[in-house]
């Protein structure tokens, strides 16, 4: 079942008639109520189960309708853009490498196995070059070319071994669909999810060469995050039209590396998890921000929090797993 334009009109009618009340729809989720309130961090919450709202509030931030930054949760989506862009065979497939999209997006300096680095080695975040990421991020966005800058960068790893969290090997993906469709990697955003699912996705950064950041600072409002992530869990559809094929999605949401930090696995752009018996999707962003999936619970849960102070596994991110492994998974039976 998706969500109709009614079911989010008297959301957002209730929202605006309790302001800075969280109230379960279902008695099963108080404990997932009272866990959100308890967290500072947490701007907002909304559970979907088969469709159906059973906790949507904004405790602070941003209002539900209006675009938060989604930090990493945009590798997610330039991993589901670069589904659609196989699936539309815009790229021929995961295995297309750098030299056979975008040759010409190389630097001279690069070590000369780079052009062989796959779209699923990208996607996967097993590109093995050094990490833009974490102390290296600041230096990266600074520098005059960055995919040029991600590219040059030596190569730590094999390609396609190792799970190295970077957002240039995010922006480079990016940088590829935008060569390979002949589109900026915002109007494929527009036409591709925001047309499909009815959500607005405004422009964000662009780097030096005017593409759009793969990987970061894109924004959606909690309700569109909430669409999104209802879509991927009915396999692709929404109201009835295809946005994006099962088998992509199948495929999405099977753990091909490992995360070193969380321990989580990690398929193409989404962090999987096991809580209860039953396996879900996680995308992750910077501060709290999260869209998780449970396919077999018909669940979908997004939620916003503070983008200016972190969240670790071992703080915040842990609280946050808390809520949706023991306060939602747990009790959505």
């Amino acid at each position: 079942m998706s969500i109709s334009r009614r079911t989010f009109i008297a959301a957002a009618t209730a929202s605006t008639l309790l302001p800075g009340r969280l109230a379960a729809q279902a008695d099963r989720f108080a404990s997932a109520a009272a866990r959100a309130r308890s967290l500072d961090q947490l701007h907002s919450l909304i559970v979907l189960q088969n469709g159906d709202i059973q906790i949507e509030e904004r405790l602070r931030g941003p209002a539900l309708d209006t675009p938060a930054n989604i930090k990493s949760v945009s590798k997610t989506i330039v991993a589901t853009l670069t589904g659609i862009a196989i699936d539309k065979r815009v790229i021929d497939s995961v295995n297309s490498t750098i030299v056979d999209i975008a040759p010409d997006l190389l630097p001279r300096s690069a070590d000369p196995r780079t052009a062989d680095i796959t779209v699923e080695d990208l996607i996967t975040l097993r590109a093995g070059l050094e990490r833009t990421s974490g102390p290296n991020y600041g230096p990266w966005v600074s520098s005059s070319n960055w995919v040029a800058n991600a590219l040059a960068r030596p190569l730590v790893a094999d390609p396609g071994t190792q799970m190295l969290y970077s957002t240039g090997s995010t922006h480079i993906l990016g940088a590829l669909l935008a060569r390979a469709s002949g589109d900026s990697l915002l109007t494929l955003a527009r036409n591709w999810l925001g047309t499909p699912l009815g959500i607005d996705i405004p422009a964000w950064t662009r780097d030096p060469q005017g593409f759009y950041l793969g990987g970061n600072e894109m924004a959606l409002s909690p309700r569109a995050m909430a669409r999104f992530g209802d879509m991927i869990r009915q396999r692709g559809v929404w109201n009835g039209t295809r946005v994006l094929s099962k088998a992509w999605i199948d495929q999405s949401l099977t753990a091909v590396t490992r995360s070193p930090w969380s321990g989580l696995g990690y398929g193409y752009g989404w962090f999987i998890g096991r809580a209860s018996g039953h396996n879900y999707a996680l995308a992750r962003g910077y501060g709290g921000q999260i869209i998780t999936v449970v396919p077999d619970l018909a669940l979908t849960i997004a939620i916003t929090s503070d983008p200016t102070r972190p969240a670790r596994s071992g703080g915040y991110f842990g609280d946050l797993q808390r809520l949706i492994e023991t306060d939602i998974i747990a009790n959505a039976t």
